[in-house]
Parts: structure tokens; sequence; C-alpha cells
């Protein structure tokens, strides 16, 4: 692809059974995305648990997955392709999880995020979110803390 796609050819949509092989794909390609499996991908589908895909030109762009209980919500795993990155791909992912998070109800949302993940940690700084703790030895391969970031619903 030589030029990013336009706002309007993107299109956000719930993930379908079909969408699992290339979202782990992908999320395995992605630097900071948990590498699930497509049979996780969809595990985690349906009811307080969302996954939606950004799609451009008929190429899944980027995942977001997320779910909500109660007055919170946690984003659970998210990755755009190099090749859609710095266009908003992300940014409409995560709009429509936060409005999922608002339709049931949840007043916060968190996410936790590798501690050198500047790229990520900048992104959600930028979306309002907030850091709200640490998670000492979160992560594996390597063994990292996890900056813990919260957002808070309006």
């Amino acid at each position: 692809m030589s030029s990013p796609p336009s706002l309007l050819a993107i299109e956000i949509r719930p993930a379908t059974a079909a969408d699992a092989p290339e979202i782990s794909r992908l999320a395995n390609a992605t630097p900071g995305a948990a590498s699930w499996s497509g049979q996780h991908f969809l595990e985690s589908s349906g009811g307080d648990f969302a996954v939606w895909v950004a799609v451009a030109d008929g190429t899944i762009a980027g995942f977001l997955i997320a779910r909500a209980a109660a007055d919170e919500s946690e984003l659970l795993n998210m990755g755009v392709r190099q090749a859609f990155r710095r266009c908003k791909v992300g940014a409409r992912l995560l709009d429509t999880a936060v409005g999922f998070a608002r339709a049931y109800g949840a007043t916060r949302m968190f996410l936790e995020v590798r501690g050198s993940n500047r790229t990520a940690i900048a992104f959600y700084k930028w979306a309002g979110f907030e850091e709200s703790g640490r998670r000492k030895a979160y992560y594996g391969n390597p063994t990292e803390d996890a900056r813990l970031l919260t957002l808070r619903i309006k």
C-alpha cells in the first residue's frame, strides 16, 4: 500500500469467526500486543466481551478486544497493522470500545501496557488515559513491569 487509506475507507465492525486467524497473525506480528491464538479470540467474543476489527481495502487493519463488568471496562488486547499506523485506526477502535463500555454502565476503562512500550503509552495518554499503578513482573519474555492506565468515562 503506497498511501494510507482515508478515514472514511476504514470500517469498524464486530469480528467474526472467519476473522480469528488473521487477528491472531496480526497480534503475533504486533509488538506489544498479547499473542493469542485464533481460538482465544473466538472465546473472547460475546456477552460482556467484545472483539472488533478495523477493515480497510478488504484488509484487517487492526483489532481491539475489551470487556465490561459493572462499572469497569478493560481493554484486553489491541493491535494495528504497521501500514495503517498513524491513520486513526487505533483511535477509531478505542472510540468503539469506550462506547461499548459506556453502554454497559462503565465509568472507567483500564489496561496494562509494557513499561517499555513508549508508543502505546503515548497513544493512550493522548486518548486521555492516566497512569494509575504498576504491576511488578507482569510480562514475560522478557520479564517486565506493566504500567496500569485508567480512563475516566463520562
